[in-house]
């Protein structure tokens, strides 16, 4: 662990700052400039042909303590950002600090200490698990893994958090496919825990499950955090349950982030013409109120060949309102601060009305 002494001095970035919605202490991650690459090969010597660009300069923190939520459309990068700061994925390029520690370059032992302070919970929580194994062990397998405590203390700890999430001690000699999908999310919520982690990448943990479902794992997800003084990381499509369970939210489209702010602050004022689209296609539970739907023109574009300039600019409402102005397409907007730490990346940011009110 000597090598990994040495902080770097922190560096300015637009995601600075922000605003922790009351999160107590100071920032367990700070990503920088982060760019994922895939490249296409093709041919017969399978040269390299084409990139698909999933992270194209993402750059945010998360403050211990807190939930950010990270929300767009499929295909826009975000679970890319999750594995790449869980360093499942290598970066291209960029850096992910970790309590004061650059471990975008770390390799094996160097990176080991790490893996046990960040995990994840998976979408799928069938997938996710060894159809062959007893759910007790795939909950212990980590701490087997990282050489903590001797096998009777090992299985105490699973029984221990098997009990925290839920589950009975008996459950423990089970497998997968005899639970439900909402217990088997609860046996992925306790394999993540039971490290005792300091950050919890959420990979969209509540889309497979039913309405009702989701409610309960959301609100075990909330207690849990309390009690433990968990950090989240929150991926998700849904900005209903992003405005839930988050504290700040950043909104991706393309491989980049488009808007960044305080959770009541994006919801009661959206300034990007994309959030505000998001925005306007949530649900309003009273039939006597009606929204403004905002409706995209066209597909999201390939990442292999996005649009120059800004990304949005060819399905956006807002230059078509104004006239198609030149800047969209060849410029590509910063992320900026916009006031009140709500960061933004439009050249004429709030220009449109929000469809975000009901009326």
């Amino acid at each position: 662990m000597s090598a990994m002494a040495a902080a770097p001095e922190p560096v300015p970035t637009p995601a600075s700052g922000i605003a922790t919605g009351g999160a107590p202490g100071g920032t367990l991650v700070e990503v920088r400039d982060l760019v994922k690459h895939f490249p296409i090969h093709g041919g017969v010597l399978q040269r390299t042909v084409a990139t698909v660009q999933a992270v194209d300069g993402v750059s945010f923190t998360i403050q211990r303590g807190e939930t950010l939520g990270l929300v767009g459309e499929s295909g826009c990068g975000k679970t890319t950002v999750g594995r790449l700061l869980l360093r499942l994925i290598e970066p291209t390029s960029g850096s992910i600090v970790f309590d004061g520690v650059d471990i975008a370059s770390f390799r094996g032992s160097a990176l080991k200490p790490y893996r046990r302070r960040m995990q994840i919970i998976f979408q799928d929580p069938y997938a996710s698990l060894d159809p062959r194994t007893p759910i007790g062990d795939s909950i212990g397998e980590g701490l087997r893994i990282h050489g903590l405590g001797s096998p009777a203390e090992r299985r105490a700890k699973v029984t221990r958090i098997m009990d925290l999430v839920g589950l009975a001690p008996y459950h423990a000699r089970r497998y997968p496919h005899e639970f439900s999908g909402g217990q088997r999310q609860r046996i992925g919520i306790a394999r993540a825990l039971v490290l005792e982690p300091d950050l919890v990448v959420c990979d969209e943990p509540v889309s497979a499950l039913d309405v009702s479902i989701q409610a309960q794992v959301l609100n075990e997800l909330k207690a849990l955090q309390r009690e433990l003084g968990l950090t989240y990381l929150f991926i998700a499509h849904n900005m209903g349950v992003v405005e839930h369970i988050s504290d700040r939210v950043a909104v991706m489209y393309l491989g980049k982030v488009a808007e960044l702010a305080d959770r009541r602050e994006m919801f009661r004022a959206p300034e990007h013409p994309y959030t505000q689209a998001l925005m306007s296609a949530i649900p309003i539970p009273d039939p006597e109120l009606r929204r403004k739907r905002i409706i995209l023109r066209g597909d999201v574009p390939s990442p292999v060949n996005p649009p120059s300039g800004c990304h949005f600019n060819p399905r956006c409402q807002l230059r078509a309102e104004l006239g198609g102005p030149e800047i969209c397409a060849t410029a590509e907007p910063p992320l900026l601060d916009a006031g009140n730490l709500h960061f933004v990346a439009c050249h004429f940011r709030g220009a449109a009305a929000s469809g975000g009110d009901a009326s």
